[in-house]
């Protein structure tokens, strides 16, 4: 996945990503992507949504989402972005 070039991430949002600098978030995109896709409330999605293309959301959706969301957050997400979730999904003794 290519890394754009992400606008600061506001600073609300940086209370899901204690220790992460700004670069760390940059590099690590698919990390920061499924954090926000998870735990980031309204003023981050609309955030995130801004600064990703959707191509790179869904495509991250796909490759880990099975992985790193919920079994809630991911049945949301395959309903708007309008793709499966891929990778292995989370132990079903975490249903949520």
């Amino acid at each position: 996945m290519e890394i754009p070039a992400l606008p600061a991430l506001p600073e609300p949002a940086l209370r899901l990503f204690p220790g992460y600098t700004d670069r760390d978030l940059a590099e690590g995109l698919p990390f920061l992507i499924t954090r926000l896709l998870e735990d980031g409330d309204t003023a981050d999605l609309a955030w995130l949504f801004r600064a990703v293309p959707e191509s790179e959301l869904s495509a991250c959706l796909e490759s880990r989402g099975g992985r790193q969301l919920s079994v809630r957050s991911r049945a949301f997400w395959e309903v708007v972005l309008d793709r499966p979730a891929g990778g292995e999904a989370r132990n079903p003794l975490w249903p949520l």
